[in-house]
């Protein structure tokens, strides 16, 4: 079935009784994982009797972890598939459940073994390059908008449709309890308030100075002592990190951990947080699927990827060159980043704060 104009949809006709396995592919990154949640619940709602499997890399799988509507995760661990023998083995195992439904958010070489090996009689995506149709039986084109909205919406074909569904990341009350153990050990007390800080990424296009972060950091303490910053970062960045409490001059106002946490326990933790501020990436996403409010600093990177709603705000130079959504900077100066005003920032911080005082982040405390 070809793609058609998005206001004649074409319907693809289902056998609901005949649905029982459906597996959606999305493979990487963390962000576009736990951003392609909503999808998945309205998927799992629309065929209630179906399994719903998702194949995705190793590093990801943890933000589907305890999801309702996850039946099962295929988790690709590039460790183990060492050699082609390996990866058919694997991708052929995946696609011997015998899906009914293979939904592709993504197109890479990985999902497409699956695709190849899958005799699902539906195979949708969105519209592929000429060297891929053979592997999918329907697709839909992309749709502007919020990004969760996009994925969503290329299931339209299936008559769903985005109406509002937040991504989510699902954490038990014992995950609950680690985190809270883990920020009362770096000193954080029900007197203080928590802020999740991400300055941290590997495209220097998406990444606000650390000197910057520093100088807001700053300004939002001397405002309020009660404040306190929760520093994240991952592998290879512990230095970045420490930039920014090098740059603000008010370690006190700090709580960094004593090593990595894994992507769930950061869930936890910014669960806890009164606000999550930082770049375009994962946590932006995470914190989105915890119910913490977000301030994201955009360089590259367009509003598409901010959460539709008052709790969650991008703040943007707004340069001519904006959004190129490059990860290297044609003018050689990253001016849409660094000539964005710590001061800015801090005024911006302060109103969303005001504007989401009455949000459940606010009244979160360890």
């Amino acid at each position: 079935m070809n793609t058609q104009q998005a206001d004649q949809i074409p319907q693809i006709p289902v056998d609901d009784s005949k649905v029982h396995k459906i597996i959606v592919c999305q493979l990487r990154q963390i962000g576009d994982v736990v951003l392609a949640t909503p999808a998945i619940e309205l998927l799992a709602r629309r065929f209630p009797y179906a399994e719903i499997h998702i194949l995705t890399e190793k590093r990801c799988a943890s933000m589907l972890e305890n999801n309702p509507f996850v039946h099962k995760v295929w988790s690709i661990d590039k460790k183990e598939l060492t050699n082609l023998a390996k990866e058919v083995g694997f991708y052929w195992k995946v696609a011997a459940e015998k899906f009914d439904i293979v939904v592709a958010f993504q197109q890479l070489p990985r999902c497409r073994w699956v695709l190849a090996f899958s005799r699902a009689p539906i195979r949708l995506s969105y519209p592929p390059a000429w060297h891929s149709r053979m592997l999918f039986t329907h697709w839909y084109p992309l749709e502007p908008g919020y990004s969760a909205r996009t994925k969503a919406n290329v299931m339209k074909p299936l008559g769903i449709s985005w109406n509002g569904e937040k991504p989510r990341v699902y954490l038990l009350d014992d995950e609950m309890e680690k985190a809270a153990n883990i920020l009362r050990t770096l000193g954080l007390t029900s007197q203080h308030t928590l802020i999740t800080l991400d300055p941290t990424h590997r495209r220097a296009t998406r990444r606000y100075p650390a000197r910057h972060y520093g100088k807001m950091v700053a300004n939002l303490y001397s405002q309020n002592p009660d404040l306190r910053f929760l520093l994240l970062f991952g592998p290879g960045e512990e230095q970045e990190a420490r930039a920014v409490m090098d740059a603000a001059r008010c370690n006190e106002a700090f709580i960094v951990p004593d090593r990595i946490l894994t992507l769930r326990e950061m869930a936890a933790c910014i669960a806890y947080a009164r606000m999550h501020i930082g770049n375009c990436s994962a946590p932006r996403h995470i914190a989105v699927g915890v119910d913490t409010p977000t301030m994201t600093i955009l360089g590259s990177t367009t509003s598409s990827w901010t959460f539709p709603s008052a709790e969650h705000d991008n703040i943007i130079l707004g340069l001519g060159c904006q959004h190129c959504n490059k990860d290297t900077c044609k003018r050689g100066d990253f001016a849409c980043l660094e000539q964005l005003s710590p001061e800015t920032v801090t005024e911006r911080v302060l109103k969303h704060m005001d504007v989401t005082k009455d949000t459940p982040a606010a009244g979160r405390k360890v």
